[in-house]
């Protein structure tokens, strides 16, 4: 894998991916889990934010620290599963905007079918943060992240909680320059193309859909 590929490790991320993958976790778990996980992931995700200079007062002295730069972050979950990862990383990062690309797979051929986006107006000037806690083929991905590049957007990270082998290594073929953030890291797929052991359906999970 490239630099560009970021596995976590962490302690924390790893033994709340263990009780995420359980069959037996409820539905409001399996919502909080995947909004702790994707909180904890920001710490990477924005490790090279820049910083300004600044001077405040504290109630000792006046003194020069560091704040965020006005950077413009778009977090655009891919529907209808990254919608469950949005609330975990605006906890961080309040003000950034949110847009949805809607895709579906079908079924037989396995591919990525467009049914919604909607964007904000400055996407291209953005940090863009693509969610999707699932990714198996990468087909959805490839997708969505053509859709970005197709309006002007530049700087895009991918977050997603279990990847396989199969689709890490098709975006970084397909999309060099996107840097991957993976919770948790499967080397399988099976004929229908899930990620084993992986976790189920992302989505029917947190919505309580079949």
């Amino acid at each position: 894998m490239s630099d560009n590929v970021f596995i976590f490790g962490h302690p924390l991320i790893q033994h709340k991916v263990s009780l995420l993958r359980d069959k037996n976790t409820s539905m409001k778990d399996f919502r909080d889990l995947v909004d702790e996980i994707s909180m904890l992931m920001v710490y990477e995700i924005t490790k090279d934010f820049e910083l300004v200079e600044t001077e405040i007062e504290t109630p000792m002295a006046i003194t020069k620290t560091k704040v965020l730069s006005e950077r413009k972050v778009a977090l655009v979950p891919i529907l209808r599963a990254g919608i469950g990862m949005v609330h975990g990383i605006q906890q961080l990062l309040p003000n950034a905007r949110v847009g949805h690309i809607g895709l579906y797979r079908d079924h037989d051929t396995h591919e990525p079918v467009e049914y919604y986006c909607k964007l904000p107006v400055d996407v291209a000037d953005s940090t863009v943060i693509v969610l999707d806690p699932m990714f198996a083929t990468g087909g959805s991905i490839a997708a969505a992240l053509k859709i970005l590049y197709a309006k002007g957007c530049k700087d895009l990270r991918l977050v997603c909680i279990v990847a396989a082998r199969y689709g890490i290594e098709r975006i970084e073929k397909e999309f060099p320059d996107v840097k991957i953030y993976c919770a948790a890291f499967d080397e399988e797929l099976n004929p229908n193309a899930y990620i084993v052991p992986g976790l189920g359906d992302a989505g029917d999970r947190l919505f309580g859909t079949k």
